[in-house]
Parts: structure tokens; C-alpha cells; sequence
């Protein structure tokens, strides 16, 4: 990431702000060295636990916030770290927020995928949101529940992000991504997503573990509550599982709608797939698409383990209580 934020162009005022929140590898070493002599670079260790009420990626967001605000900066820009930057990624976002004149402008990345569990579940993040949101109706409107936002990669105007209230008014939020955006645009600035396919990558998680206690502590609060969450995982069985099954099992005129539906499912991934990559999908991606009714199954496995973790107040992320 470092290294990808050395070799940046197009933004001559850049200053970077890295805060290593606890790890236990060696990041921060790591960072110093990758750094080297780096005027730019602002690299702190932070081993105090968040504030009550805090979450720890929001508390780091703030103090670095503050210091860049501190120094004059008319645009932040936040990133995780696990985020690979093409050598024009903040120009473009820089851009993208003086064009539409919005006050978030979220860059969506190419998200990668290698292990099995990875293929199953990774595409559903981009599938779920084109295929339930036009996105060029929602970049238009102000209303707070039509707001996409992902967290990997947001940029604000200095502005925007003050009047919302930043990460202090989402201090606790598992989707404090979602949250901020909605802030904003009930502070009547626009956010508007953007694709960064040609720029801006992620592989968000690197083995079945990982993902699985990545989307246990946040999942089962995407859709408002319990309840909610239990409507979702009904409906994808029905749409996206009973379809399948009766096109296998069932007779006449039932198998020949059945195939219609998986059918249709497997179309919209496949071209959910080409806008995010953009590329026409090869045989690899091809084959994840002819298993959406495995990826739905895996998505209503982690939505009620992440319930389950939600009642046990058992879900923990990198080390910490989540609840």
C-alpha cells in the first residue's frame, strides 16, 4: 500500500496519514521501512484500546482526521490497507468529487478472489447492490436509504465531512460506511459510487476463516434487524435456491420455469461480473456464475452465524469484542 501511495501522481499537495491500530505483526516496522525518508508520510502506533463507544477502525479514522485537518487538507481520503492503488487513484477520486460536486464520492474495487469460499462469496458484494439499486438513480438522489458506500476507499470534501459529524457520529457502526453516507446526504450532500476497476483493487480476506469471521461481525446488521435479516435469507432461498431445484426435480412447465430463474440469476452475475472487472468474464468466473445457488446458500450460512453471533455477543474482529 505504501508503495503504492509513493508512486501516486497528479496530487502535489498529498500527505499521508497511517495509524497502526494494535497489530501484532509487525506492521508498524513494516510501514517505517516502506516509508523510508518520506516527507509525506505521517506513521503513528496507537496500542490504547477505543474509547467507549468507539470502534477501532472509526477511532483511528478520527485521529487522523484530525491531524489532517489540522494541516489545511480540503479533501480526505480514507483507505484500508489491504487496497492496491493504481499510480492515478486519487487523482481520479479528487476528480470525480470536483465533477459531481458531491460530498462523498466511494470508490468501488475490483475485489479479488482466490480460495473457493473467496469465489463463492466475494462476488455477491458488487452482485447484491447492482442488482437491487440503480446506482445511476441513487449517485442522483439525496435520499438516505438509497446511499452505496464502501468503506475500502471513501473521499470527502473537507466540508462535507465536517458538517456530518465524521466518524464521531458513527463511532459505534458495523457499517459505518453506509452510516456516513447516509449522514451526509441527510446534511443534503450528495454521495456518489464510483467504479475503481481500471485502479483501485481489494481481496478483502485470504482463507475461509478470515471471511467467515469477516462477515459474522457485521452481517446481520445490514438489514435492520433480526427480523430483517431472517425476510433476506427467506427470500434468497426462494429466488435463488427453490429455482434451481425445481428445474432439477420438478416436471412440465414448474422445471421449465425453474430453469428460467436460474437462469436469469446466473445472467445477472455474469454481468454484475463484466462491471466490476471489466472484462467479458473467463471460464473461471463463467463457473462461479453457473454456482450462484452454492454462493446463496453460503450467503444465508454466514447471515445466521452472524446472527447467532449477534444474540451470543460473541463476535470479535482482530482480537477485540465487536459488542
Amino acid at each position: 500500500m505504501i508503495d503504492d501511495l509513493r508512486a501516486q501522481r497528479g496530487v502535489p499537495g498529498m500527505r499521508v496519514f497511517i495509524v497502526d491500530d494494535g497489530s501484532t505483526d509487525k506492521t508498524f516496522d513494516a510501514a517505517i521501512a516502506a516509508a523510508a525518508d518520506d516527507t509525506r508520510f505521517s506513521i503513528q502506533r496507537s496500542e490504547q484500546e477505543p474509547p467507549p463507544g468507539w470502534l477501532g477502525k472509526q477511532a483511528a479514522c478520527s485521529a487522523m482526521s484530525t491531524e489532517a485537518l489540522h494541516a489545511g487538507a480540503q479533501i480526505l481520503i480514507f483507505i484500508d490497507a489491504d487496497v492496491r492503488l493504481g499510480p492515478e487513484a486519487l487523482a481520479r477520486a479528487a476528480t470525480a468529487l470536483r465533477s459531481t460536486e458531491a460530498g462523498l464520492v466511494s470508490v468501488w474495487p475490483s475485489q479479488g478472489a482466490v480460495s473457493c469460499a473467496e469465489r463463492l462469496v466475494q462476488p455477491l458484494l458488487a452482485w447484491s447492490w447492482m442488482t437491487t439499486m440503480p446506482i445511476a438513480l441513487s449517485n442522483r438522489s439525496l435520499r438516505p436509504s438509497t446511499a452505496v458506500a464502501c468503506g475500502q476507499f471513501l473521499a470527502f470534501t473537507r466540508e462535507a465531512y465536517l458538517r456530518a459529524g465524521g466518524h464521531s457520529k458513527v463511532a459505534a457502526s458495523l457499517t459505518e460506511d453506509l452510516n456516513i453516507a447516509r449522514n451526509l446526504r441527510r446534511c443534503q450532500y450528495r454521495t456518489v459510487l464510483v467504479s475503481g476497476r481500471a485502479h483501485v483493487r481489494c481481496r478483502m480476506y485470504s482463507s475461509r476463516r478470515e471471511l467467515s469471521a469477516g462477515y459474522g461481525r457485521w452481517l446481520s446488521t445490514a438489514f435492520g434487524s433480526t427480523g430483517g435479516s431472517i425476510v433476506v435469507a427467506a427470500l434468497a432461498v426462494l429466488a435463488y435456491l427453490v429455482p434451481p431445484a425445481v428445474a432439477l426435480f420438478g416436471h412440465g412447465s414448474a422445471r421449465r420455469l425453474g430453469f428460467i430463474g436460474y437462469l436469469a440469476a446466473v445472467t445477472s452475475r455474469l454481468a454484475s461480473s463484466q462491471t466490476e472487472h471489466g472484462r467479458r468474464p473467463g471460464a473461471a468466473r463463467v463457473a462461479e456464475c453457473l454456482l450462484h445457488p452454492l454462493s446463496a446458500l453460503a450467503f444465508v450460512a454466514l447471515l445466521a452465524d452472524s446472527i447467532r453471533q449477534s444474540h451470543g455477543r460473541s463476535a470479535h474482529w482482530k482480537g477485540r469484542p465487536l459488542r
